[in-house]
């Protein structure tokens, strides 16, 4: 074997992403109002791009009757496709990529053209929201302002900042001393002082305290209630023999201090104002026409890019020297590319949710229970894109119909085989039988298995241990736990 040195041609197979192709790859998985944000930040970046509000003229709407044979415009998987190797998946870790600072396509859309809805602007959803509501930090630390001076209201202040929205104390006293330099005693007097604040049972260091010092204020915390808050266990297990015993009460007594205690707040900070949780805005509208369905974008978050030409041509006329003009034309390639990335990107997901549209008629016209099991990879089929690119579309976006509104994610469900050899059934609507036959159950509670043999009689092909994953998933107790609590509840 020689060991001189030598050249060897090769030739290899390699997918390379360009920075242009690994934005429109990003586009796809941001809903309109992450876009909304990617948008004011290229427009910041290009003095090229302005936006302009959606246009109500243009929409871009799915045909009534979309026909799988007709010619549809280059979507994103087509941009995507131009850099995969054959029968490559696109997931690909995009940081481990070589990147190509070649040429930008040049296209010359306009802009992603935004559907609007039908009854017009909708209505600022945030203008109902309380914005100057007290949080329960100001609320405390104004009563502490005339509860305490000096050294106490500095250890109040300490306590207040580890009290959650709930109202509990997250941090123990001693590690407070020991941060502060304090003694114990000091800071549990300040403890106890907070504990009488307004709303009842704030500063709690568990459920068992709140409800204490909520019984104690309205002067009820006798020995026979003490007993039952420290023996809370058992009353979440429907224990009341045992609890009768402990509390040295009769039935009649034992009734009236389980409706005290269900009159108490267990978490009495969240009377009092925190973060505002920003509504779900949906990305497509599905409404029925009289020919079919209509699937459109909504526009209302959407802003529409535009490139301003009359200005490049300005800054054209004024460019003198190589440097400038490189860096015009480099910012109409990427003002170019943006634009085509977004219009397509609309395409895309008019695409994918037309035909999730149709894959799952049934639901859109009789509900859950005629919900269809499907996969990325059958919607991928049939619009011919891969289903990565599928994946991405149906990623953290939102459809609005006569029933609700619904994650994309959610139509995208298991199969169950039916028992009596017909069709497959979804996994959500055997979850959506299994929540109807427990919520009717009346005075009987139906156990694991006689759900079983109720879905069975139903089409449903389902084992005891599948019924039990899914109504543990549903938030839904036993029917031990079911008839312990009905039973509290009497």
């Amino acid at each position: 074997m020689s060991l001189a040195p030598r050249l060897d041609l090769r030739q290899s197979q390699s997918l390379v992403m360009t920075p242009q192709l690994q934005q429109a790859i990003k586009l796809l998985a941001l809903s309109n109002l992450e876009i909304e944000g990617v948008i004011a930040e290229e427009v910041e970046k290009n003095p090229l791009l302005e936006t302009a509000p959606a246009a109500d003229d243009a929409p871009v709407v799915a045909p009534e009757a979309p026909s799988a044979t007709r010619e549809e415009p280059a979507g994103a998987d087509e941009l995507v496709m131009a850099g995969e190797a054959a029968g490559e998946a696109l997931d690909v870790d995009i940081a481990a990529e070589r990147f190509d600072d070649g040429p930008s396509d040049g296209g010359a859309s306009l802009g992603p053209a935004g559907g609007s809805v039908s009854s017009g602007e909708m209505p600022d959803l945030d203008a109902f929201a309380d914005t100057r509501a007290e949080s329960l930090a100001d609320h405390l630390l104004a009563q502490a302002g005339t509860a305490f001076a000096a050294n106490d209201l500095f250890i109040a202040q300490h306590l207040i900042d580890h009290i959650d929205e709930a109202g509990y104390l997250q941090v123990r006293p001693l590690e407070v001393a020991q941060r502060l330099g304090v003694p114990l005693a000091q800071v549990e007097a300040v403890l106890s002082t907070i504990q009488t604040f307004d709303p009842t049972g704030v500063g709690a260091r568990d459920l068992a305290e709140c409800l204490a010092l909520q019984a104690k204020e309205v002067d009820r915390y006798d020995p026979c209630m003490a007993r039952l808050i420290d023996n809370l266990d058992l009353l979440a297990r429907g224990e009341l023999s045992r609890l009768k015993r402990l509390c040295h009460v009769d039935d009649e007594d034992m009734a009236d201090m389980i409706r005290e205690l269900r009159g108490y707040d267990p978490k009495p900070g969240c009377r009092f104002g925190g973060e505002v949780a920003p509504a779900v805005v949906p990305d497509v509208y599905v409404t029925r026409g009289a020919k079919g369905w209509n699937v459109e974008i909504n526009g209302a978050t959407l802003p529409r890019v535009l490139i301003n030409r009359r200005y490049h041509a300005e800054l054209a006329a004024g460019a003198q020297d190589k440097a400038s003009k490189a860096w015009l034309g480099d910012q109409l390639a990427s003002a170019n590319w943006l634009v085509k990335a977004l219009d397509q990107r609309q395409r895309t997901i008019i695409r994918v949710a037309t035909e999730l549209v149709r894959q799952q008629e049934a639901f859109f016209l009789h509900g859950v229970s005629h919900l269809r099991p499907l996969t990325l990879s059958r919607i991928a089929e049939a619009i011919d894109m891969h289903e990565s690119t599928v994946s991405r579309v149906t990623s953290n976006k939102y459809l609005s119909c006569a029933r609700g509104l619904f994650e994309l994610k959610y139509f995208f469900t298991s199969a169950i085989q039916s028992a009596d050899g017909g069709d497959a059934v979804s996994a959500e609507a055997v979850k959506s039988a299994i929540r109807a036959l427990i919520a009717n159950e009346g005075a009987k509670i139906l156990s694991d298995d006689t759900l079983v043999e109720l879905l069975n009689a139903k089409g449903f092909d389902i084992a005891r241990r599948t019924v039990a994953k899914y109504r543990e998933a549903m938030g839904i107790g036993s029917s031990v736990q079911r008839r312990r609590a009905r039973a509290l509840a009497g």
